[in-house]
């Protein structure tokens, strides 16, 4: 790619995308990050080679692309700061929540996607949906695949409030992940299994069960069936877990999260 990329924050998102970028050849002069923290300059310094600017300025002017990495709380206040400097860019969103009528209306641009990646993202893993605005052109829908295909996978979508169902599956999905892997982990320590054992046999589980899910065409229930024999130790735990009500209560919690990025569009979107 030729263009340039600018970058509204410079958290662990923005740095999962410069990462991508610069393994696939991206040149790190055609990058700016607008980051005012610190901390966060020092390490896209040590990690990239990229000195952030404290503030954005006119030098925005010269990106195609601005991908908008910041919590949704301070949204508003960041876009109305550095709107003048990127009329003629299209837009990324990462942000949680937030509009796309909102963001238009902050910078007087329709050219807006709004993405939803997740934290896999980091190592090349992830899996991020886009909606664009109809104002968005075939090639602002290409320059923001060639940016995200960087991070792993990506999926368009048609409607722009299925990015909340994303946000409760994809985006917020790796900490649930997480949250069965500290339970697999817990129970691994008080069956007499170290944490360390308990911890590795839980991760590669994971891992073997999502690849395995990815090579078959078979639905899920189908490969569940196939190691759940009537009567054997996997039958009792799926069992256990139906009679307690597990399947229902996790889609509630997803639910729950769904309802939580609708809120935050309400909350923090335009006023």
């Amino acid at each position: 790619m030729t263009e340039r990329i600018a970058f509204i924050g410079g958290g662990n998102m923005a740095s999962a995308i410069i990462g991508g970028l610069i393994n696939q050849g991206f040149a790190r002069e055609q990058i700016d990050v607008v980051e005012p923290f610190a901390p966060a300059q020092e390490l896209l310094h040590s990690r990239f080679g990229i000195a952030a600017h404290p503030q954005g300025e006119s030098f925005l002017n010269r990106a195609s692309l601005l991908v908008w990495a910041v919590k949704p709380q301070t949204f508003r206040e960041a876009a109305l700061q550095v709107g003048g400097h990127t009329r003629d860019a299209v837009h990324l969103s990462v942000a949680a929540g937030i509009r796309s009528d909102s963001i238009a209306h902050w910078l007087q641009n329709e050219r807006i996607i709004r993405s939803m990646p997740n934290t896999p993202a980091l190592i090349g893993k992830g899996i991020t949906a886009l909606y664009a605005r109809p104002a968005v052109t075939l090639a602002d829908r290409q320059l923001a695949e060639r940016v995200i295909a960087t991070t792993g996978e990506f999926l368009w979508l048609t409607k722009e409030e299925q990015l909340d169902a994303v946000t409760a599956i994809s985006g917020s999905g790796p900490a649930y992940m997480f949250y069965f892997m500290e339970a697999m982990t817990q129970a691994g320590v008080e069956m007499g299994l170290d944490a360390t054992q308990a911890y590795k046999l839980a991760v590669a589980t994971f891992i073997g069960a999502g690849e395995l899910a990815r090579a078959s065409t078979e639905a899920p229930e189908v490969l569940r069936a196939r190691v759940t024999s009537k009567g054997g130790t996997t039958y009792a735990a799926i069992t256990s877990m139906d009679e307690d009500g597990v399947k229902a209560l996790f889609a509630k919690a997803l639910f729950a999260a769904q309802k939580r990025a609708t809120e935050l569009g309400q909350e923090f979107g335009a006023s």
